[in-house]
């Protein structure tokens, strides 16, 4: 009796967190205004973001100021992760124990990676890895508000904390910790949210659920502009 008990709450408590859903902010809908086109990107285990350089530079700020040190491009791609095993390149393989280090131990340092693109990400990305976002420009800007919110800004302003040689790519030194609590996937769930996309957090840890919760809102979004509303 007792052990059925148990397994009736540990049931009940995994059934609620796999649902749990933190709804987003709704932006008013005025078919007049700006739309600002962004995408996510899923290559089977992290996520990216792309949103338009152009648009991160009219804001001005922290984040600005980071853009206006990469190489030309007219998108950006952005990314966090964990500050050692998110920039290293080395094959997996001899990886893993540096990969365990960042799940389990607290405190991991983290960087805001920012990379320049040319290319348009429906040319350069396959469909199948990535999702179109269609934000309200003040949908975009609490967007970009939490995306400049990880920047650790202690020393005065964005810090380039590691290089890849030969990659455009910066990653910038970011407040936040990276631990198994606090994944990539998590944060690009999280910067979604800030947009207004409702998320489910503890499904957010694989990075299909981040691509699941792009299209729905997609969907939403052409949905209500062939109703006209």
């Amino acid at each position: 009796m007792r052990r059925g008990l148990i397994l009736a709450v540990v049931l009940g408590v995994t059934a609620a967190l796999l649902t749990w859903t933190t709804p987003g902010r709704s932006t008013p809908s005025d078919p007049g205004a700006e739309r600002i086109s962004a995408y996510v990107l899923d290559n089977g285990f992290h996520t990216d973001l792309v949103v338009p350089r152009a648009a991160l530079m009219r804001r001005g700020g922290p984040l600005a100021q980071a853009v206006a040190e990469l190489a030309p491009g007219d998108w950006i791609v952005i990314g966090w992760g964990d500050a050692k095993f998110y920039v290293d390149q080395s094959p997996m393989g001899s990886r893993l124990p540096d990969g365990a280090r960042a799940f389990f131990r607290p405190g991991n340092p983290s960087v805001l990676m920012l990379d320049p693109e040319v290319e348009d990400p429906r040319t350069r990305y396959a469909a199948d890895g990535r999702a179109a976002l269609i934000l309200a420009r003040a949908a975009f800007d609490r967007m970009a508000d939490r995306i400049e919110g990880s920047l650790d800004l202690s020393g005065g302003g964005p810090r380039i904390a590691a290089v890849r040689p030969g990659d455009d790519a910066r990653f910038f030194a970011s407040r936040e910790t990276f631990s198994i609590l606090h994944l990539c996937n998590h944060w690009s769930a999280q910067v979604l949210n800030a947009a207004g996309l409702p998320i489910r957090p503890v499904r957010s840890i694989v990075s299909a659920e981040v691509l699941r919760t792009a299209r729905e809102q997609t969907m939403a979004e052409l949905d209500t502009a062939a109703r006209g509303d």
